[in-house]
């Protein structure tokens, strides 16, 4: 069965987030070398990891293309290897807010999202069937399968968390530094916080909307985030 535009729109927006994630995850890395950057290199590790996100969805996409049908999600392959990186997309992030905003507790604080973190890989392993949630396309093939986490599991639970987490000290903490600074210092914590507003506010829209045509405005925006999180940072 060949992909409907549906199918054509979510699996070239899944690839174009993984593709552009990815090349800028890997700019960001290589400029804190040539930097000396340490919150640089922190935000690539945040972008390659979102990059990753996304590694079911391209499967699928693929798998479509050169089998004419989906890949084979008897296991859960595509929740496990989807959201399997995302406690490594948020650890780093939450490095970058807390070294900015409270450092005198980083550790405190990077410690329980540390463990909050191996919680959730736990239960993602142990609990899959009951951690994410699938949709399939009543035609095999003729679009990607969908996954969501169940938001009512632990692993779903500490997402909120640290989604929630991210907004907190990401968007609105720089949003508040941002207002209290002055000159250059205050356009660069407003850049912070609009790309975690915007990225944040795209993960959450990706996953709650259906596939269709606004997902290249949510999936556009969530790359565009890279640039605002970059003019802010370096």
């Amino acid at each position: 069965m060949a992909l409907s535009f549906i199918g054509w729109l979510s699996g070239i927006t899944a690839l174009g987030v993984f593709f552009f994630s990815l090349l800028f995850g890997l700019f960001f890395v290589i400029k804190s070398l040539k930097t000396d950057s340490k919150l640089l290199k922190y935000l690539g590790f945040v972008y390659v990891f979102a990059a990753l996100v996304y590694m079911g969805d391209v499967l699928d996409f693929f798998t479509i293309l050169f089998t004419e049908v989906n890949v084979d999600n008897s296991f859960g392959i595509i929740g496990l290897i989807n959201w399997m990186w995302f406690p490594g997309a948020v650890l780093p992030a939450m490095y970058i807010g807390v070294i900015l905003l409270t450092p005198k507790k980083k550790w405190y604080i990077l410690s329980v999202y540390l463990i909050l973190g191996i919680i959730f890989e736990l239960f993602l392993i142990i609990d899959l069937s009951g951690s994410v949630t699938y949709v399939y396309p009543a035609i095999a093939g003729e679009n990607l399968i969908n996954d969501n986490l169940v938001f009512e599991s632990v692993a779903g639970i500490i997402a909120l968390i640290f989604l929630l987490s991210i907004l907190i000290f990401l968007g609105i903490g720089f949003l508040n530094k941002g207002i209290k600074s002055t000159g250059s210092l205050r356009t660069k914590f407003l850049l912070i916080s609009a790309g975690a507003i915007i990225y944040i506010f795209g993960a959450v829209m990706d996953g709650l909307f259906s596939p269709g045509i606004i997902l290249i405005f949510i999936r556009s925006a969530m790359v565009f985030s890279a640039w605002l999180f970059y003019f802010g940072l370096r």
